[in-house]
């Protein structure tokens, strides 16, 4: 699916999207803690050039790839899901067009499986030896 838009317009409409969903990430007092080791300014800068770069904008992301990123976050499906309904909340809150949103979650499905841990804690290690494993599991009040 090709976006049919300028670079410079796919880069507002990402940038505005992220910010956005990073806003009600940082304010949520659970997930906020997931999170917690990355400026949201940080994290919001890298969304918007990943997204960009896969939804075939120019290519700035110099990231590590999903699989590498997050291997010291236990990330269950739960929480995973928490994810995409502040993220859709986020498209809500700026009336995204719809194929950024539907091109949006199709990426983000394609690393699903590379993100989502199938087991416990112990799966998680450090990308460096500084690292934190970061494991807050989802309170059953906002579970699904």
């Amino acid at each position: 699916m090709k976006i049919e838009m300028t670079d410079e317009e796919l880069y507002n409409w990402v940038f505005k999207i992220a910010d956005t969903f990073y806003d009600l990430v940082y304010k949520d007092v659970w997930f906020k803690k997931i999170f917690r080791n990355i400026e949201q300014d940080s994290i919001t800068a890298q969304q918007t050039d990943f997204m960009v770069q896969n939804m075939g904008g120019p290519k700035r992301f110099s990231g590590r790839d999903a699989k590498d990123a997050h291997p010291q976050i236990w990330i269950d499906e739960n929480i995973w899901n928490y994810r995409e309904d502040l993220l859709k909340k986020a498209f809500k809150e700026v009336n995204a067009p719809a194929e950024i949103c539907e091109l949006w979650l199709k990426i983000d499905n394609a690393f699903k499986l590379s993100i989502i841990n199938k087991g416990g804690v112990e799966e998680c290690v450090g990308r460096f030896k500084t690292d934190e494993i970061i494991y807050e599991p989802m309170p059953d009040y906002l579970k699904k």
